[in-house]
């Protein structure tokens, strides 16, 4: 039985065969898989460990604000959501998928904990991929790719929930530099890999998810290679056919196990944290430079929750050469508005008179200045600095002209 995407927006088909020309050549990598028994959270262990496939205000700028509106939920939690969207319930329990049930029911404890780690991004994922008409168990990929980690690196390369890969980000628009990651931002990189998954399945596949699904992880040239192969045999080439690399034969089987293990988590001694069906999280689009810490107090949170919900970040510094929008509580959206209403000019970052920066080994006064948004000319004037060549490790650097 294949399983078949209902595309929800269009894509051009020129755009969508060039950035398929530039994936092909991608090979698989390994990447975070779930904790195994008593252990700490691995990025490359546990039995077939899963893969991924290859493939910018000047100060005293006002700062504006607009929020996104989340899609609108009936009132229950998030899990409920999640399984009404399940599609694939009617899948056989085969050996490879008991295989990772049984992993999986092993340590409880593991399961819950990184759902735990799901609590601010799942309600919001679910959402987007019902809006595409998607299976619900595609939500759970970042549980089988990061653990839900959206810090999570694997020695390959591979960054964020989705695990994507530098060349995959590139093609798929995910910007990186010295400030900001895409791959590692939420919001953006859902959308990338939703648009990934469905463009694939469409280009390669007539549809098919579960094989798009092995070429997310795989590369699609190492699966069509593998279909043409089973095809040869006088196989259908859907993918229970396929004799592909090890992490992939079991990445739609982890994708399954836990999908069932979520249906009914009492049947598998599991228990999951309470997770709302609304968004966690509101939008704030960026105009002017400012400092995490900053907008925080604006917000009336914590610096660090915010860190943690702006993964994309570098620094501690948001500006819109980067990214136009941070994310913050969904709760402080009401404050953070009213008190962005009643100020007429807000400080960009490198106004943060306590801010300083120790250097690095190796580090130059350009990625110093790449790193906080201000220009390597203002970092030198403001420490006295002739050489920029002559920096020194353990040398602290005020990051303000104040």
């Amino acid at each position: 039985m294949t399983f078949h995407t209902t595309r929800r927006r269009l894509l051009g088909a020129a755009s969508s065969l060039a950035l398929l020309g530039s994936l092909m050549a991608g090979a698989y990598t390994s990447q975070a898989s779930p904790l195994p028994p008593g252990g700490a959270l691995p990025y490359n262990s546990g039995p077939g460990s899963t893969a991924a496939a290859q493939g910018g205000a000047a100060a005293h700028q006002h700062l504006t604000t607009h929020f996104w509106d989340a899609l609108e939920l009936e009132p229950q939690d998030a899990w409920t959501s999640l399984r009404g969207d399940f599609q694939w319930n009617d899948v056989a329990v085969n050996a490879r998928v008991q295989e990772w049930i049984d992993y999986y029911q092993k340590s409880p404890h593991n399961v819950a904990e990184i759902t735990e780690r799901a609590r601010p991004w799942l309600a919001w994922i679910t959402q987007q991929v019902e809006s595409r008409g998607l299976p619900g168990e595609i939500a759970l990929i970042p549980f089988v790719e990061s653990s839900f980690d959206p810090k999570a690196r694997s020695h390959f390369g591979a960054a964020g929930l989705w695990q994507i890969m530098p060349r995959t980000g590139d093609a798929l628009g995910l910007k990186r530099n010295g400030a900001w990651d895409g791959r590692n931002d939420v919001v953006a990189s859902t959308r990338a890999a939703l648009d990934y998954i469905e463009m694939q399945a469409d280009q390669w596949y007539e549809g098919d998810l579960m094989l798009s699904l092995a070429a997310y992880n795989a590369g699609a040239g190492t699966v069509n290679n593998a279909r043409r192969a089973a095809q040869a045999r006088g196989l259908a080439g859907d993918y229970w056919d396929l004799n592909l690399p090890a992490e992939t034969m079991a990445y739609v089987p982890k994708l399954i196990a836990i999908s069932r293990i979520i249906d009914n988590p009492e049947r598998y001694g599991v228990t999951l944290p309470d997770i709302s069906g609304s968004a966690a999280f509101a939008k704030v689009s960026v105009t002017a430079p400012i400092s995490l810490s900053k907008a925080a107090a604006l917000a009336g949170v914590t610096t660090s929750e915010l860190a943690e919900l702006n993964p994309g970040l570098k620094s501690r510094n948001v500006n819109p050469r980067h990214t136009r929008q941070i994310l913050v509580p969904a709760e402080s959206a009401a404050t953070l508005r009213s008190a962005l209403t009643n100020i007429n000019d807000v400080q960009v970052a490198s106004a943060d008179s306590a801010d300083t920066h120790v250097v690095e080994s190796g580090e130059t006064l350009t990625r110093i200045a790449m790193l906080y948004s201000v220009s390597p000319r203002d970092l030198a004037q403001w420490n006295g600095i002739d050489n920029p060549q002559a920096l020194q490790p353990g040398q602290q650097l005020t990051l303000s002209g104040r």
